[in-house]
């Protein structure tokens, strides 16, 4: 059995890590955003004609 089977790399492991870190602050980020400055509901809008005055 070799020692192949062991061995992690590194690189993907930090870039996995950095991902995730990213991830987290974005995810901050939106949520501080959304409190701020919250999406209001989307009407509907109406298929009728306006009624003539």
């Amino acid at each position: 059995m070799s020692q192949d089977d062991k061995l992690i790399d590194l690189s993907t492991e930090r870039a996995k890590r950095v991902h995730d870190l990213n991830e987290k602050r974005l995810n901050e980020v939106r949520n501080a955003f959304e409190q701020a400055m919250p999406l209001g509901k989307t009407r509907k809008k109406s298929k009728n004609k306006p009624k003539k005055r």
